[in-house]
């Protein structure tokens, strides 16, 4: 039998490729857009990339922060994978103004899915809710950790993800009856992208090529595959020991900014002519931290633990990495330059 799965916010970087995928694999797929005028391009982006049948996709027009429609949106849907966030073109002065759309928003998702008797949500939360408050190098980030809210640093972004993520699970265990949930808890999602939207993850390598980094702070990353995130999602979504569990997305491994740096000047040395060289010492960075916001995140980014583990997806979900850092992010790099995103 065919299933349903509803697919939150189909124009966003990750919920192109989730349909995508979805539709590659059989599914029936509905998606939620903010305007019903954002189909066309959703339809155009999935043409160009080989998807040739539309019968098995729909779509729906809701927004996180309203009521309406929701309940058509999960009507006859076995999975939803909670993958919009509220948008913000520029940073709420009040943190408030962007935390509380995020907590509200996954809210209205769980309430509307239970309703529904929808089988199972999948969250994409992030690794900002799981791994910022481990500090120690030599102690492993597991799906157990996680982040301290008035950790120092956190950025608001992250911090909205960390409280939506904590509201959900509440709300699971205090109203969710017999709805099923996850969370995927991805790192820097890097990767092939379908089109020239692209991730927040993507300024790392825009910072690094169009020379307005002048020196590389030396932070070490971890890194996934777009392509890994959206099937550790699937897997998480139909896997029945994944319900109640939450999943760390990344690559094995790490890699620093300066060796990011190298990789793009060894591999396209053209196009990375304005990557420096120059290492940023770590002592400016936490110098700065007193009186930039900026650097103050950048100083907690300094200091988190980077021995990730993927173990749990691995063991649960049967899921392996199709890419290792190097080669998501060259995948990243072709992008770009395919969708001509480089200035």
């Amino acid at each position: 039998m065919e299933k349903n799965v509803l697919v939150t916010g189909g124009t966003g970087f990750l919920g192109t490729q989730m349909i995508f995928q979805l539709l590659q694999k059989g599914y029936h797929v509905k998606t939620t857009l903010r305007s019903m005028k954002s189909k066309d391009k959703v339809i155009d982006v999935l043409k160009a990339n080989g998807i040739t049948e539309f019968d098995r996709l729909s779509f729906v027009e809701a927004d996180l922060s309203k009521d309406d429609n929701w309940d058509e949106a999960m009507n006859d849907c076995d999975y939803v994978l909670s993958v919009a966030s509220p948008v913000f073109f520029t940073i709420p002065k009040n943190e408030e103004e962007m935390i509380r759309p995020a907590v509200d928003g996954i809210i209205r998702v769980l309430k509307a899915a239970k309703n529904a008797n929808v089988k199972r949500v999948v969250m994409t939360s992030n690794f900002g809710a799981v791994g910022f408050s481990n500090h120690n190098p030599n102690v492993t980030t597991t799906e157990e950790d996680w982040t301290n809210v008035d950790e120092k640093g956190l950025s608001v972004y992250e911090k909205s993800k960390l409280l939506a993520e904590k509201a959900a699970w509440d709300f699971i265990k205090t109203q969710g009856g017999q709805l099923e949930f996850a969370t995927v808890n991805p790192v820097a999602i890097l990767g092939p992208t379908l089109s020239s939207h692209i991730s927040g993850s993507f300024m790392l390598l825009e910072h690094l090529l169009d020379g307005s980094m002048k020196s590389i702070p030396n932070i070490p990353l971890n890194v996934v595959d777009v392509r890994d995130v959206v099937d550790l999602h699937i897997r998480a979504m139909i896997t029945p020991a994944a319900n109640g569990e939450r999943f760390i997305a990344t690559a094995d491994g790490q890699i620093t900014m300066s060796e990011m740096a190298a990789l793009l000047k060894k591999t396209n040395p053209e196009i990375a002519k304005n990557v420096p060289t120059k290492i940023l010492p770590n002592w400016v960075v936490n110098l700065g931290s007193l009186f930039n916001k900026e650097a103050k995140e950048g100083a907690l980014l300094l200091k988190i633990g980077r021995d990730v583990s993927n173990k749990k997806a691995k063991e649960i979900l049967g899921w392996e990495p199709i890419s290792n850092n190097e080669e998501a992010i060259l995948a990243s790099m072709a992008s770009m330059i395919k969708f001509g995103l480089l200035k």
